[in-house]
């Protein structure tokens, strides 16, 4: 199968992911800086997730160009990882309507724990599915990136009980570590060709 159907699939996904967010965020009630101080909380939320989003799409997007064909393990893979990432306008919402109280930021870790889990599944079936000489495989190495954002999430939820603060700094830094684009399978490719 062609990889341009499951890319647009995705894309469309993803598009409609963030509009649900943005359609969840309300105007303030009122005219104040108090009304507008009182949804920050659900801005800094959407900001959060729309960040992730988009690393998910820009990475979504290398990783799907390293395949030269698309297996129905791929395909439900990628369904897998999409239904994580559909969760996130709920996570989203809740824990910004909440002003970060510690079991909606928990879930929320959850949600992106699942998420990076579901990434590293399809990424490991497009390894097994290219091959020995998988360019992904190649691109991406050890991937300190990949085994160490898990472990950040499950240490953001297990403090969220403690510190809710704390957590939310744990869930930045895994987005703040991603926001870069990793070149590396760009590097591959431009050697490639």
């Amino acid at each position: 199968m062609n990889k341009n159907r499951i890319e647009a699939f995705s894309d469309g996904v993803l598009a409609i992911i963030i509009t649900i967010m943005v359609l969840e965020m309300k105007a303030p009630q009122g005219t104040t800086l108090e009304a507008l101080r009182s949804q920050l909380p659900i801005f800094l939320s959407y900001v959060l997730s729309f960040a992730y989003l988009g690393i998910y799409w820009n990475n979504h997007h290398h990783m799907l160009h390293t395949s030269h064909f698309v297996t129905g393990g791929i395909l439900w893979a990628n369904l897998h990882l999409l239904f994580w990432l559909s969760l996130f306008p709920i996570g989203t919402e809740w824990m910004g309507r909440n002003h970060f109280a510690p079991i909606p930021t928990a879930a929320y870790g959850v949600i992106l724990l699942m998420a990076a889990v579901a990434y590293w599944v399809l990424q490991a079936t497009i390894i097994h599915s290219q091959g020995a000489a998988s360019l992904l495989k190649k691109a991406i190495g050890n991937d300190w990136k990949g085994k160490g954002s898990p472990l950040l999430y499950l240490l953001g939820v297990a403090v969220s009980f403690r510190s809710v603060a704390m957590a939310q700094a744990l869930y930045v830094l895994v987005a703040l570590i991603w926001l870069i684009p990793d070149r590396r399978i760009e590097r591959l490719l431009q050697h490639k060709e």
